[in-house]
C-alpha cells in the first residue's frame, strides 16, 4: 500500500490536536473540535479549511488561447469568461458522462484550474491528451491552498487582505495575504459566502496561523466540509457524478451556458454532445434529488430507494446522506426516476433491511449565502 502524502500545514494540524485520516491518498484532518462544532462555525462565523490535496493546474498559453482549446474538452463558455472571473465546469466524456467537476479561472492572462484530489492523474493525462501541443498543461506541487468560509470570512481576511472585501462571488484577483502573494477566488463548496487561497507551500503555515488568530475563525476538517456541501446540494465526485452520469440528469444544465447550448454561437463541439443536449432538450430519465427521510435516522451512500413500503425492484439510489446539522435532521441525495422527481413525492429508503420513508425536496437543504 502506497504511504499517504502529507499537506503542507501537517505540522500545524497536528499541532492543533487534529483527527488525521486518508482521502485520496492524502492525509488529512477530519476534525478538530468535533464535526457539529465546526460545520455550526462555518454556518455562523468563519471556518479554515486546509484544501491542498486539490490540484492546482496552469495552462501555459495565452489565455484566449488556452480558453478556445478547453472548450473542446468542457461544455462551459471558456472563451466568454472574462478576466478575473471563474466558473464551475466539468470534463465530459464521449457517452455524456463527467469526468471530473472543476474551477476554471481567468487570472488576466493566464488559465487556471483546481480539480479534484482522486481525479488528478487522469485529468492531466486527459488535458495532455486533449489540448494541441502549444497550449501545455502544468500540475503545480509547490502551491497550498485555504478555504476560508463562513458569513464573516469577509471580516477575516480584511486586515490581512483588503482589497478581499471588494470581490463577489467567483472574482478570482492576484493580492498578498499578510504579506504573502497569493491567489485568491472568492467561492467555495460549502454554501457560505468565503474565499479560497493560493499561496506557495512554504509560505502557508504563516498566513494560515495569521488568519487563526482571528477571534472570528476556527479550523475545521473534511468531515464539516462534507455536512455543509451536502446542505448546500452541491455534488461530491465519485458519489453523486461520476463517468456515467450526465450533467443533465445531475441537474448541472444550469452550468453549461447559451454560447454551447443548442443554436449558440458554439453549439456543441464538446464530448458527449450528442446526449447533452438531447437531454437538455428532451429531460433525462433520472435526475438527481433532495431527499429529507422520515424519522432521525438517516440514509447514507448505496441505500437502495422504492416506490413502494414493500415489493418491487429498487428504482434509485441515494448517492450522499447524513444528518443535516443546520437543517437538525437528516438529508440525502440520490438519483430517482424523472417522473419520481418532484417535490413532496414519497419514497422509501431499505436502511438495514427495512424501508423507511423520505420526501423528494428541492435543493438546497440550506440556501446559499453567496456575495453577489
Amino acid at each position: 500500500m502506497a504511504p499517504l502524502d502529507r499537506l503542507p500545514l501537517d505540522a500545524l494540524h497536528r499541532a492543533l490536536g487534529a483527527k488525521m485520516g486518508a482521502f485520496a491518498g492524502v492525509e488529512m484532518p477530519m476534525q478538530y473540535a468535533g464535526v457539529m462544532d465546526e460545520h455550526r462555525h462555518a454556518r455562523t462565523r468563519a471556518a479554515l479549511f486546509d484544501v491542498s490535496h486539490m490540484g492546482q493546474v496552469v495552462l501555459d498559453a495565452p489565455a484566449d488561447t488556452a480558453a478556445a482549446a478547453l472548450e473542446a474538452l468542457v461544455p462551459q463558455d471558456i472563451a466568454g469568461l472574462k478576466a478575473g472571473r471563474q466558473r464551475y465546469a466539468f470534463f465530459t466524456n464521449a457517452e455524456g458522462g463527467i469526468e471530473d467537476d472543476l474551477m476554471i479561472a481567468d487570472y488576466g492572462g493566464q488559465i487556471r484550474l483546481v480539480i479534484n484530489a482522486a481525479r488528478r492523474e487522469a485529468d492531466m493525462a486527459l488535458l495532455r491528451a486533449g489540448l494541441p501541443a502549444d497550449v501545455p498543461a502544468r500540475l503545480l506541487s509547490d502551491r497550498a491552498l485555504l478555504a476560508l468560509q463562513g458569513p464573516e470570512a469577509e471580516a477575516a481576511l480584511a486586515p490581512l487582505a483588503p482589497e478581499g472585501a471588494a470581490m463577489r462571488f467567483m472574482d478570482v484577483a492576484e493580492m498578498e495575504v499578510a504579506g504573502v502573494p497569493a491567489w485568491i477566488s472568492r467561492s467555495g463548496y460549502t454554501g457560505e459566502d468565503g474565499y479560497e487561497i493560493s499561496l506557495p507551500a512554504d509560505r502557508a503555515d504563516a498566513v494560515a496561523r495569521a488568519l487563526l488568530d482571528r477571534p472570528e475563525v476556527a479550523p475545521a476538517g473534511l468531515g464539516a466540509r462534507d455536512t455543509l456541501r451536502l446542505e448546500a446540494g452541491l455534488c461530491l465526485y465519485g458519489q453523486d457524478i461520476d463517468s456515467t452520469t450526465s450533467p443533465i440528469e445531475a441537474g448541472l444544465g444550469w452550468a453549461i451556458q447559451k454560447a454551447r447550448r443548442a443554436g449558440g454561437a458554439r453549439e456543441g463541439g464538446f464530448p458527449g454532445a450528442a446526449r447533452i443536449l438531447r437531454e437538455m432538450a428532451e429531460g433525462a430519465p433520472r435526475a438527481r434529488v433532495g431527499l429529507r427521510p422520515a424519522g432521525r435516522a438517516p440514509m447514507r451512500a448505496g441505500v437502495p430507494l422504492y416506490e413502494g413500503e414493500s415489493g418491487g425492484a429498487p428504482v434509485g439510489t441515494v448517492t450522499s446522506g447524513g444528518f443535516g446539522p443546520t437543517v437538525g435532521a437528516p438529508v440525502a441525495m440520490g438519483y430517482v426516476p424523472a417522473a419520481a422527481a418532484r417535490q413532496g413525492h414519497e419514497i422509501f429508503g431499505e436502511v438495514r433491511g427495512k424501508r423507511l420513508a423520505a420526501t423528494v425536496s428541492d435543493l438546497p437543504f440550506v440556501p446559499a449565502r453567496t456575495k453577489r
